[in-house]
């Protein structure tokens, strides 16, 4: 219910005021005012809970992540050794966050997560799960059939490279590190982090090329 109601009070808060409310975001608000009526909530509460997943946490606080491994062996070590110590050095900490453990896209390794109980997911360096990623069809095929899966997604792996799936759980989240693409030998830590996405982190793509980048 948290993460439902945080998503949907961010949809309200940026919602065009010209437009007539969605019912969900109207059964939040009112949720939300009787929560602030009977004082249970302040709405500045509410106002900084929402700051945060809108711009503190995200994908681009695991991109921060990633771009350091790929340019800090010292770093990148330290990561793997103890991700949630290593994640916590650049200030990412939080709920859904506590225990953290990072696992390596190589040539002869892919890694892709998921939780198939619920949507267990590092929120302070991927925000709040996409809805596909809680979604029954995904928790259940990339369990049977991670191949296929990843396929939809537009990755497609040679067939000598072993898929390795993680379950997420209530203790325990996965931050994927991607392979560092091809071609970024001169590009500097913010310039790299562009590259990485919130999917390529979940493990279902690759990182962005340069070249894609651009053309975006």
């Amino acid at each position: 219910m948290g993460a439902y109601l945080v998503t949907e009070l961010c949809m309200g808060h940026n919602h065009k005021h010209s437009a007539p409310l969605p019912e969900t975001v109207l059964r939040v608000k009112s949720l939300e005012s009787l929560l602030v009526e009977k004082g249970l909530v302040e709405t500045a509460a509410l106002d900084a809970l929402v700051e945060r997943y809108e711009h503190q946490v995200g994908p681009k606080n695991g991109a921060a992540v990633v771009a350091k491994a790929w340019t800090d062996p010292d770093y990148k070590a330290r990561l793997m050794k103890d991700a949630s110590a290593a994640i916590a050095e650049l200030g990412y900490t939080g709920a859904q966050g506590e225990e953290m453990v990072a696992v390596e896209n190589t040539d002869s390794i892919h890694n892709v997560v998921v939780c198939t109980l619920c949507s267990c997911y590092p929120w302070p360096v991927l925000g709040l799960p996409p809805v596909w990623y809680k979604s029954a069809p995904y928790r259940s095929r990339v369990v049977r059939e991670p191949r296929a899966v990843l396929k939809e997604f537009g990755t497609e792996l040679p067939k000598e490279t072993e898929v390795r799936v993680w379950d997420s759980t209530a203790e325990t989240r996965y931050l994927v590190i991607p392979q560092r693409p091809a071609g970024t030998d001169g590009m500097n830590e913010a310039e790299l982090a562009e590259l990485v996405t919130r999917d390529s982190m979940i493990g279902v793509t690759v990182a962005d090329s340069p070249a894609i980048k651009e053309a975006v």
